[in-house]
């Protein structure tokens, strides 16, 4: 009954305007990302790059939340845009805390595996990009969002692979060396395998909303 009823109010639509905002954000975070792990003498430009959308991101998140507390009726569930903009704030969250290790340890140069990651997390903030405007109609294009999340957890999958991979390559490289370097790549490694984890997030997050409204 609920649902019937909130069908027929008029809905506050700027909720897609601020999950815009932040996904063009997120996506400018892991182009960062991306540069940051190309490596050379601007890694640590690049990472401040991370830590600048981070902010921006976490500005607009507070928008979002604001928003949720002062709207009578919005698009669907509280929780479930509570849900949502978290995730994809927890994904350029790691992002930081990836550019933050780089940073602390003074990496300059970044293993092949580490760099094709970065791509791939390219690759999942657009298909997050691609998918919040199609939720302000998600009966028409409930087949197309479940495309793109599938697209995600695909992404997730790859990059997991290629964190063993790499550790593998790391640790033949560095068994007979100096084991702080194999510390150190594996501690990136898993940074890089968390924002994929977030991403993956934000897809459920997606799909849990689709199965709601349709």
């Amino acid at each position: 009954m609920l649902r019937w009823f909130r069908a027929f109010l008029p809905r506050e639509e700027r909720f897609f305007d601020l999950f815009a905002r932040h996904s063009q954000t997120v996506v400018q975070g892991a182009l960062a990302l991306q540069e940051m792990l190309r490596g050379g003498d601007q890694t640590p430009a690049s990472c401040q790059r991370v830590n600048q959308f981070e902010n921006d991101a976490d500005n607009i998140t507070r928008e979002v939340l604001t928003a949720v507390r002062r709207t009578f009726i919005t698009p669907f569930d509280r929780v479930d845009i509570k849900n949502l903009i978290t995730a994809m704030d927890d994904a350029i969250d790691q992002m930081q805390q990836t550019a933050k290790a780089v940073m602390l340890f003074e990496v300059r140069e970044f293993e092949p595996p580490m760099r094709e990651i970065g791509t791939l997390l390219v690759e999942c903030a657009n298909l997050v990009g691609r998918a919040l405007p199609l939720m302000q109609s998600i009966g028409d294009n409930v087949s197309m969002l479940n495309a793109i999340t599938e697209e995600v957890t695909k992404l997730e999958g790859r990059v997991d692979d290629l964190h063993d991979i790499g550790l593998k390559e790391l640790f033949l490289k560095h068994r007979d060396a100096n084991a702080m370097d194999f510390v150190v790549g594996a501690e990136i490694y898993k940074h890089l395998e968390k924002v994929a984890d977030r991403f993956d997030d934000v897809a459920n997050e997606i799909n849990s909303i689709v199965i709601e409204q349709v």
